[in-house]
């Protein structure tokens, strides 16, 4: 296999959000060593540099990436340009779902007026699934439930959602939690239009492609999830390979780290997201 890019997603590849997984770290400086170019591309609401911070602290070294691109970076880029159609035509007033725990994220820079009234509002931004942002930059902590409330009165109003994290849950440490996906998925099953802005959207392939001038022809995507980094990399026309040690890992039923999958159980589940991996790894390690 001879590729000279490598997308790789973050979270049940490299790490679990608390630590690296056992080898990743070796297997990036060995790929590095072979002139492989790396791109880290991954669905989170942060900018890139927050994600190159990331990694930064849990131990990897951002020399080893040509860069980041994140679907938060995207969403700002696109809502501060507005330089696409569908984006130039939205409007600046937005209910604006985010993290609290985790820690809010800023809209400076984008002219955004967050308003707490839907009558308000020219579209949902949709960062988290913990808070609602308030006009003063604060964010108030708010319950899915109260969250989905919102979507139905938006979806009645008939004005789209921006979703800056397109995952519905995400590994942290083992556990799964819900992640703006989720929610936007909702909202589209209420009959909401939603600009989907990361994996499995083709656009933050062709973005990374662009970062280090390589065809699709020459690239791989590695990722734990079947519905948006296989499916994305489908999409996107460029080869994949499924990690099945991350949020598949109990579908799949592994119990420890680096457990090999049953092959026909991997195909079972590939079937159902309708994604195909071109190779199947337990863990990023080489």
């Amino acid at each position: 296999m001879c590729v000279q890019a490598w997308f790789l997603d973050q979270f049940g590849v490299l790490h679990d959000g608390k630590q690296p997984y056992p080898g990743a770290i070796s297997t990036l400086e060995k790929l590095a060593n072979t002139g492989a170019k790396m791109v880290v591309i991954s669905n989170s609401s942060r900018r890139a540099s927050t994600t190159i911070e990331k990694l930064k602290s849990l131990g990897f070294d951002p020399s080893l990436f040509v860069g980041a691109i994140t679907s938060g970076e995207l969403t700002h880029q696109y809502l501060q340009r507005r330089d696409d159609a569908w984006f130039a035509a939205l409007g600046r007033s937005c209910i604006h779902m985010t993290w609290s725990d985790r820690g809010a994220i800023s809209l400076e820079g984008l002219g955004l007026q967050v308003v707490e009234n839907v009558e308000e509002a020219d579209f949902i931004l949709a960062h988290g699934t913990e808070a609602l942002g308030l006009p003063s930059g604060a964010a108030c902590p708010t319950s899915l439930e109260d969250l989905e409330k919102i979507l139905g009165l938006c979806a009645a109003k008939k004005i789209p959602m921006v979703v800056a994290n397109p995952d519905y849950v995400t590994v942290e440490a083992r556990a799964l939690r819900v992640m703006p996906g989720t929610l936007a998925s909702k909202f589209e099953k209420l009959g909401g239009e939603v600009k989907w802005m990361g994996k499995p959207d083709k656009i933050i392939y062709k973005s990374a492609m662009a970062m280090v001038g390589v065809d699709a022809s020459d690239s791989i995507a590695v990722g734990d999830s079947l519905h948006h980094d296989i499916k994305g990399a489908n999409a996107a026309g460029i080869q994949s390979l499924f990690i099945t040690g991350g949020i598949h890992a109990t579908e799949l039923g592994l119990g420890s780290y680096g457990e090999v999958a049953d092959l026909s159980s991997v195909q079972t589940l590939a079937s159902k997201f309708d994604a195909y991996p071109s190779y199947v790894l337990p863990a990023f390690t080489w």
